[in-house]
């Protein structure tokens, strides 16, 4: 799944970018140590492949974190 994002990421060598795309998907990951994992990537295509971030989590710790942005956007006041 892609979409289209507007935030900031720190990269390669602490720069930081801006970044458009996130790409989100479930599949075999390339480095964590787990059978499958939740893959997500943030980019900005237009300033080439250096400038991305990926992670890849397991079940467990993506249903953790997708609680843990839930409440965080649920604690900030509104219009905020």
């Amino acid at each position: 799944m892609r979409e289209q994002v507007d935030g900031s990421a720190k990269g390669p060598g602490g720069a930081w970018f801006h970044v458009t795309d996130a790409t989100v998907y479930y599949d075999h990951p390339v480095h964590a140590m787990a059978e499958h994992t939740l893959n997500i990537d943030l980019a900005d295509p237009s300033r080439g492949p250096g400038a991305r971030v990926a992670v890849e989590l397991t079940r467990e710790s993506a249903t953790q974190l997708v609680a843990a942005i839930q409440a965080a956007l649920a604690s900030a006041p509104e219009g905020m």
